[in-house]
């Protein structure tokens, strides 16, 4: 709880979660602050702009990882379709990568979702407030690690590649020729210094850079 001077009306939170027992938590302790109100959850990425139009919140409280859409992309629909509501990333992964990528799609804050509810709560209202909040650690690991070496279209490609689609699979749905298709592959292997795309993809996605 904070004693704060709660505001005239309730700060309006969306919840994006795919994991409804994670999702249903949090929407409980938060609507145990007085100033805080939960009028939406979600459980896919792209439900989270309807629901924005629909319910005006002025926070969305967003998971990366999500069905449909990620939590990075919706913040960068949200910032276009519904400018008034501000993006707070909250997420398993700490991965420098995706802090950097979520500051880029407009997120006013990102924490990691090992902290109390109570530090939730009060990033919500600095949000709210106009400031920027992000996890110190997670800030300090993502100033070191620098940007991410690939390009969109080398993250596209490499994307496209998972589950053993075939480079012609991948051409195909990116509208691609098979060459263009291997040379991004190609780059892409050699600026994560790995063997295969298999690899590089996979530490992409730990350093959270696709």
């Amino acid at each position: 709880m904070t004693d704060e001077t709660p505001r005239a009306h309730p700060v309006r939170v969306l919840l994006a979660e795919d994991q409804g027992m994670m999702r249903g938590a949090l929407a409980l302790l938060l609507g145990m602050e007085e100033d805080i109100e939960v009028v939406a959850q979600v459980a896919a990425g792209d439900e989270i702009v309807d629901a924005a139009l629909t319910h005006r919140p002025d926070i969305a409280l967003l998971d990366i990882e999500l069905p449909g859409l990620s939590g990075l992309d919706a913040a960068a629909e949200l910032r276009e379709r519904v400018p008034g509501c501000r993006v707070l990333i909250l997420t398993t992964f700490g991965r420098p990568g995706y802090l950097r990528r979520a500051m880029d799609a407009g997120a006013a804050g990102f924490l990691v979702k090992d902290g109390p509810v109570e530090e939730l709560a009060g990033a919500i209202r600095r949000v709210l407030a106009g400031e920027t909040v992000v996890d110190p650690a997670l800030a300090a690991a993502a100033l070191s690690a620098g940007p991410s070496p690939l390009t969109g279209r080398e993250c596209d490609v490499l994307r496209a590649s998972a589950d053993g689609a075939t480079v012609a699979d991948v051409a195909a749905v990116l509208h691609l020729s098979e060459s263009t298709v291997r040379n991004y592959l190609s780059a892409a292997i050699g600026k994560t210094g790995t063997r295969n795309r298999a690899e590089a993809l996979r530490a992409a996605r730990q350093r959270g850079w696709v």
